[in-house]
């Protein structure tokens, strides 16, 4: 599900039929990175995680069309398997840079994952809900479940 709460933030909420730490598992591994962050849209061609304070990622896909797309950021803060705060920059437009919160919470075995995405003006969260990623998005996430359920 994606909400607007205000007029810079996106709101992402997903459930999985999986524990949090198998989602933080896929979430923060390259290899499992490579197999479902970009959906059905395409390869990813390299995910880089540094996966600490200071530290640093980036994802690069090509697309179905040929074009390559690439985003990076630095983590924040990290508190293993319940949240993750980084930036987050679409290279194509340098100037973006977001603010990403991500907090996983488990009851019964399922977990929810809720991404709040931190626009710096109205105008880049539009641009952002405008590209097109809620249905890649969808996508990718329905393939973290499937990676997550089968770690388990």
């Amino acid at each position: 599900m994606v909400t607007l709460p205000t007029d810079t933030q996106i709101l992402i909420t997903r459930e999985f039929a999986a524990p949090k730490h198998l989602v933080y598992q896929t979430w923060t591994t390259p290899d499992l990175i490579k197999r479902w962050w970009s959906g059905d849209r395409g390869e990813v061609t390299i995910a880089e995680v540094d996966l600490r304070v200071g530290g640093t990622w980036r994802y690069v896909m090509t697309a179905n069309g040929g074009f390559e797309v690439a985003f990076h950021g630095e983590y924040r803060e990290i508190v293993p398997n319940e949240r993750i705060v980084s930036t987050e920059v679409y290279e194509a437009i340098p100037d973006g840079e977001a603010l990403t919160t991500l907090e996983l919470t488990e009851e019964d075995g399922r977990t929810t994952l809720t991404l709040l995405v931190q626009h710096a003006d109205k105008e880049s969260r539009d641009g952002h809900i405008n590209s097109g990623m809620e249905g890649g998005m969808q996508e990718g996430m329905d393939h973290l479940e499937k990676l997550a359920i089968a770690l388990g």
